[in-house]
């Protein structure tokens, strides 16, 4: 297993993404103020009661796909991650964002483990070591990248380089087609993709499924509420 030191800046924290990139705002709203009512506002009110998708069901993902040898990407405050059962005491884990705030606040939550973290967009290469992890996590990431469902897609190129051989990729998003939406939960993403937090007009059951199906040699979606729960295997 190719690695890094335990508890090390894989990357430097660059400089804060300008706002006439693709991939900005969908990270802009991460602010050590948002930060801080994260686990309510999106964990607990919008995860649960809007989106219908509670958190200890995303708890319950982590605790059966989650590895010794973990990446997980759009990390949050590091709750599911600070929640989960591991395969082991030590697990080695490394945390990656386009924002350094959340990198940050994710580290200190998580910091028993000694994670290391990493600056860099999802949308390019990782510029980690390839065959590195054995699991990759993806929560609520997907719904906040630019693009249709097709080329947000090439997240799951870069996370099959990052696996190791039999390692796994799992994680949820919020669809807007082939799931059912509550008359809140409809206004709630219209929202919230007015003001660039969501990019999800054209994402879809059916072509996450397809995505995901293209790429890997076994893949499952579960629909929970408007939320596409996701696993898959190289």
């Amino acid at each position: 297993m190719i690695g890094v030191a335990r508890g090390s800046i894989v990357a430097p924290i660059t400089t804060a993404l300008p706002p006439d990139d693709p991939a900005y705002a969908g990270q802009a709203r991460y602010t050590a103020g948002f930060l801080r009512v994260y686990d309510t506002v999106v964990l607990r009110l919008n995860g649960h009661l809007a989106w219908r998708c509670p958190p200890r069901r995303l708890v319950r993902l982590y605790d059966e796909n989650v590895s010794a040898h973990h990446l997980d990407i759009g990390v949050g405050t590091g709750y599911l991650l600070d929640k989960c059962r591991y395969p082991t005491q030590s697990p080695d884990i490394t945390l990656m964002d386009l924002n350094p705030i959340p990198l940050e606040v994710a580290a200190k939550r998580l910091h028993r483990y000694e994670p290391k973290t990493h600056q860099a967009n999802a949308l390019e290469p990782f510029a980690l070591p390839p065959g590195t992890f054995d699991s990759v996590g993806l929560n609520w990431l997907l719904h906040c990248l630019p693009g249709d469902i097709v080329t947000k897609s090439v997240v799951f190129d870069h996370c099959k380089t990052a696996l190791a051989p039999g390692g796994v990729v799992f994680g949820s998003t919020v669809l807007s087609g082939g799931v059912r939406h509550t008359p809140w939960s409809r206004w709630m993403m219209e929202r919230l993709n007015r003001d660039g937090t969501f990019t999800n007009h054209d994402d879809d059951l059916n072509g996450l499924k397809t995505q995901l199906d293209q790429r890997f040699d076994s893949a499952q979606v579960e629909v929970v509420g408007a939320v596409g729960i996701f696993t898959a295997r190289a």
